[in-house]
């Protein structure tokens, strides 16, 4: 029965010996028809909650008689007993309707209106009355696309909705996955496929296909290429998702309304985001969506944020590492049973004591390796320092006075790189933690640093990049970077590749971009003048991360991050999708000393 959870392990835990699996269609309020698999438990003694996942990844595997190895969000969950229920979103899969990427919410609907919160609303309508042995409490969760539609279920909800877990949400694809403050992510270029690609009917086996690009040097494909408009030979107009990002360079109206952000009001069910501090993919997500709901809203609303890449926090992995950097054993499994499965069974099950069971925020320190426990974030006891960019590559909190400056030449021929790995990546990973040493010693990469500190400092919040700078173009992109520098003595750990060590490892803690044409609003693009001396404020996302004594807080600033972005000319266009190749000019770049970085320090 599902309640063996003390003796069962994942290794010798059938879900299909415990439960029963149906695949059924539940039509929508206009007559549209969703897919959605229903796994039950066989133990009908007692009722369950229904634990919901809409996703546009499907519901595989298909088949009455075809399981997936775990079924909910954890192990200890489907072991204890849940109804948990999958659904391919309208347009996807095994789903009937026209597929929109990152839907708009429609607030005020007419007759006859749809959007993924009344697919939702409907979907739960029929389960909680058409699904036997169900308590009446329903709880979703989802992760990354999934995460989307997590936060979207909170819109009108249901009433028997009581609880919800957005994880690594999508908040808006203008600042997620596709695009960092208006710079395009040229690494996630080879998901536009999925994302793109539209089918006519319900389909249970891949409908699209990925570019064959002949090669394992990711850095010399794109380099080869040359401007974005290249690409098409790889992305015909069947494409629709390829178009878009084409069409729309600027945070217009197109995007404006596939955000999810602005519309988390009027909230009712729980809410517990989870993120992971090195997630490449979608980092402003959850920690937008968490704010944003914990300033609109009066409702239960939780975070937990660990030493995670893009959905690690699911995984069942023993040892906690990004790329070469160990964080601890068991993290994952310290979630999944002690944060977790405590949510949605106090909110589900009536297990537990609410407010007592879980602090308001739940956060995995990255410096001292261990979990803090805040009851807001950031926390109530920081500060804001500013460390000042002075001269000799120093960084220092004394404010520097005067126009002297940094200079360097950037080349879009010779773009500084992202990552020395040399592989085609889906979506990059362990780069979030990667020595940044190779950067460091490059001539386009300004590097400032402190002296060994004495005592550590612990930053736990934003920061905030308050650049001066000048160029002798008209368009640029400013990239700055946080790092760990470790000291000499650092031992190396398992994780460590073994052309590295890790003594005085360069470890990102982190890192953004900000397409220079944006610096005043994102939806007007404007040129620099050129040799002008200019303002340009770049929010990088929070961190939670102690400098330990003896290690050196270091910033990196550059002007290229390749293939990781795309290249900017660095003359301005109106669309750079769609500049020429003879639009990429050198240009020189300078940061003046009265340049500042603004920590969030605790006290």
């Amino acid at each position: 029965m599902p309640g063996d959870a003390k003796t069962a392990s994942l290794e010798t835990y059938k879900a299909k010996d415990h439960y029963t699996k149906k695949e059924v269609t539940i039509t929508m309020r206009d007559g549209i028809k969703l897919h959605t698999t229903i796994y039950s438990p066989k133990d009908t003694s007692k009722k369950y909650p229904i634990l919901f996942q809409r996703t546009p990844y499907s519901c595989k595997p298909y088949g009455a008689d075809e399981f997936k190895t775990q079924i909910g969000p954890n192990v200890k969950m489907m072991m204890e007993g849940n109804i948990v229920v999958y659904q391919d979103v309208r347009g996807r899969w095994n789903s009937e309707g026209v597929y929109d990427n990152m839907r708009a919410y429609i607030p005020n609907k007419k007759e006859g209106e749809t959007d993924e919160a009344s697919d939702t609303y409907d979907s739960i309508d029929w389960l909680v009355k058409n699904v036997a042995n169900n308590n009446g409490n329903v709880g979703i969760w989802g992760i990354s696309y999934p995460g989307f539609y997590s936060t979207y279920s909170l819109l009108d909800a249901h009433p028997a909705l009581k609880a919800v877990s957005p994880q690594a949400p999508i908040g808006d694809f203008y600042f997620d996955d596709f695009h960092h403050n208006g710079a395009y992510l040229l690494s996630y270029w080879r998901a536009t496929s999925v994302f793109g690609y539209m089918k006519d009917t319900p389909t249970k086996e891949e409908w699209y296909t990925y570019p064959e690009i002949g090669t394992q040097d990711q850095y010399q494909f794109f380099l080869d290429n040359g401007p974005l408009s290249n690409l098409d030979k790889y992305y015909k107009e069947d494409n629709v998702f390829w178009q878009q990002l084409k069409e729309h360079p600027d945070y217009d109206e197109f995007w404006q309304k596939r955000g999810i952000i602005q519309h988390l009001e009027n909230i009712k069910p729980a809410v517990m985001v989870v993120g992971g501090w090195f997630d490449a993919e979608d980092l402003y997500g959850p920690l937008t969506t968490y704010s944003t709901i914990e300033k609109q809203n009066s409702n239960y609303n939780t975070i937990v944020m660990g030493p995670w890449s893009h959905g690690d926090w699911a995984k069942n992995n023993k040892r906690q590492a990004i790329g070469n950097v160990y964080f601890g054993d068991d993290i994952s499994k310290f979630f999944q049973e002690n944060i977790e499965s405590k949510f949605f069974n106090h909110f589900l099950k009536g297990e537990g004591e609410q407010g007592t069971e879980l602090p308001e925020a739940y956060v995995f320190d990255t410096g001292t390796k261990d979990w803090k426990q805040f009851d807001a974030w950031p926390p109530k006891n920081t500060k804001k320092e500013s460390y000042y960019l002075q001269p000799n590559q120093d960084l220092g909190q004394n404010e520097v006075k005067g126009d002297t400056a940094e200079e360097f030449l950037s080349d879009p021929k010779k773009p500084v790189p992202y990552t020395e790995d040399i592989k085609v990546v889906f979506t990059p990973r362990k780069y979030m933690t990667d020595d940044q040493r190779f950067a460091a010693r490059r001539p386009d990469v300004l590097v400032f640093e402190t002296d060994a500190l004495e005592n550590p400092v612990t930053l736990a919040g934003d920061i905030m990049a308050k650049l001066k700078v000048a160029t002798t173009g008209t368009d640029a992109d400013w990239v700055v970077k946080l790092i760990d520098v470790y000291p000499a003595d650092h031992p190396d750990y398992e994780e460590t590749q073994e052309y590295l060590k890790m003594s005085n490892y360069h470890q990102m803690v982190r890192s953004e971009v900000l397409r220079g044409r944006y610096r005043n609003d994102f939806s007007k693009p404007e040129a620099f003048v050129p040799n002008k001396e200019t303002a340009v404020n770049i929010k990088l996302q929070d961190v939670m991360h102690t400098f330990k004594k003896g290690h050196k807080i270091q910033i990196q600033i550059q002007s290229t991050w390749f293939p990781y972005i795309d290249i900017n000319p660095q003359t301005f266009v109106k669309n750079i999708f769609y500049a020429k190749p003879e639009d990429f000019k050198k240009q020189t770049h300078k940061v003046f000393h009265s340049s500042q970085i603004e920590f969030t320090v605790m006290e």
